[in-house]
């Protein structure tokens, strides 16, 4: 098999083989990437934006916000830090979907409740912020709602590189990320009480939150039993030498790389087809019981990685396609979004939710351990610095406004949350600390320039081509309130 990087070469190289089965994967592949191709010119018009926003305009799909870079909002050292993540994030999706948001992704699904710092202030939790910017609804791991022990991704027994990292390490007890089970349930939205308030106040915060499901989560994002590791699924991990393409199955839970058998698209048609049906049977069923238990009608969140569909799971992009309309057929089961489904039945109970993410072990370890440790205190210092020139520059020339706003962006890459989790997991450790390295040193180079009161606007247009993000962007989010 050779690489081919233009249609000539590509047919020379699917004739070249002699191996019949192997030419037939060959033209298969081509064949698919073409309808891929051919998707993006004509069917979507070359607008993948466009395509999402269509779909959110005519109600079939809602499209969450985030922060701006994925940043790990519990351990910003700064509030002014955690509202430039969130209305940077916001900023970026009004322009791309023409309206405001009104649910959110906490990066990692991590949480914090107010607290009280070092200095003796009270930094409120996150649920503050949300409903600052308005934002109405956010999602949280399982153990986050139900209490007792990590289970699913935050249990590590998953898929991908959330797994990867309880198999690299002794991921450390942290009784004080663990509460007591209690008697909630993940098939219904619950307030966040008003943290700032005191743990056990029932005043809430007008944002609700939405724990995932656990057994619909596995179902499909299992290490063990899910249906990605189906052997007649495409094998994700061994790739042809020259070309990387991925001519084999899974075979077996144990199978050798180099005693893979070839892959059979059409098997593995047949098993997404069961796994679809499997799956929409599942929800129908778990909803039943819920309601005969309850005598209420129950709500399923299931959530997953987006890069498993497509990525770890090569054909799970057709699998939740044709789970989509078999949920659709289902008489006993109506598909929603989360903002509808909160406008619709307003929770009726009050939670107060602990510290938790759905990393390894249900806490902050996979972005804050012994790899990763020395980056925290040079993004704290960056904070710091932001947010004094934030507040002291409130009527700036155009070079410093300039200057400040690409410092702005510096810092909020510099607080992806990326960094940190691909030195843990080892996928791009060298890469992840180059960039680290790379974003605070022009961060510190851009605020140099403005505290010499010679802002070098040379330079950050120079840095600003090299990104190109958020270009309306405004560096006195990073101001104190």
């Amino acid at each position: 098999e050779q690489d081919a990087t233009s249609p000539n070469k590509h047919s020379s190289a699917i004739e070249s083989t002699a191996d019949a089965h192997l030419k037939y994967l060959a033209e298969w592949y081509k064949n698919w990437y073409e309808s891929i191709k051919h998707a993006f010119n004509h069917r979507f018009g070359r607008d993948i934006i466009g395509a999402f926003r269509q779909l959110q305009n005519e109600g079939f799909i809602e499209i969450t916000t985030s922060a701006a870079t994925h940043g790990y909002l519990p351990l910003l050292g700064r509030d002014s830090s955690i509202r430039a993540q969130l209305k940077a994030g916001i900023a970026s999706y009004k322009r791309m979907f023409g309206k405001e948001p009104t649910g959110i992704w906490l990066p990692e699904c991590a949480y914090r409740p107010a607290y009280i710092a070092d200095d003796g202030t009270v930094r409120p939790g996150l649920e503050t912020f949300l409903a600052a910017e308005n934002l109405k609804v956010f999602f949280s791991e399982t153990h986050t709602i139900t209490g007792g022990q990590p289970v699913g991704v935050a249990a590590g027994d998953v898929i991908g590189p959330y797994g990867d990292i309880k198999r690299r390490y002794v991921i450390p007890a942290s009784p004080q990320y663990v509460t007591p089970k209690r008697n909630t349930t993940t098939y219904k939205a619950y307030y966040v009480s008003e943290t700032v308030k005191g743990a056990d106040t029932s005043q809430h915060s007008g944002v609700a939150v939405i724990g995932r499901n656990n057994r619909t989560g596995q179902q499909v994002w299992s290490a063990d039993w899910g249906y990605p590791g189906d052997f007649d699924y495409r094998e994700f991990h061994k790739k042809a030498g020259t070309s990387g393409l991925q001519y084999w199955r899974v075979t077996g839970a144990k199978t050798d790389l180099a005693h893979k058998d070839y892959y059979h698209p059409e098997w593995a048609a047949y098993k997404v087809e069961q796994h679809a049906e499997h799956f929409a049977h599942l929800v129908g069923d778990l909803l039943r019981e819920y309601y005969n238990e309850t005598g209420e009608p129950g709500f399923i969140s299931s959530n997953y990685d987006t890069e498993l569909f497509g990525h770890w799971w090569f054909e799970g992009v057709a699998w939740l396609g044709k789970v989509l309309r078999h949920l659709a057929q289902n008489p006993d089961v109506e598909l929603t979004t989360a903002s509808e489904y909160i406008t619709k039945h307003p929770p009726q109970e009050v939670l107060h939710i602990p510290e938790s993410s759905w990393g390894a072990g249900g806490n902050h370890f996979t972005w804050n351990n012994g790899e990763t440790s020395w980056m925290w205190q040079p993004i704290h210092e960056a904070e710091n610095r932001m947010e004094r020139a934030a507040n002291q520059y409130t009527n700036p020339t155009e070079q410093q406004a300039t200057v400040l706003n690409q410092a702005a962006r510096e810092l909020l890459l510099l607080q992806s949350s990326d960094w940190p989790f691909l030195v843990t997991t080892g996928q791009a450790r060298e890469y992840a600390i180059q960039r680290f390295s790379q974003h605070l040193e022009r961060f510190n180079k851009l605020m140099e320039s403005i505290e010499r009161h010679q802002p070098d606007v040379n330079l950050a247009n120079e840095f600003y081509e090299l990104d190109k993000v958020f270009p309306d962007i405004d560096y006195r989010w990073f101001a104190t309130q």
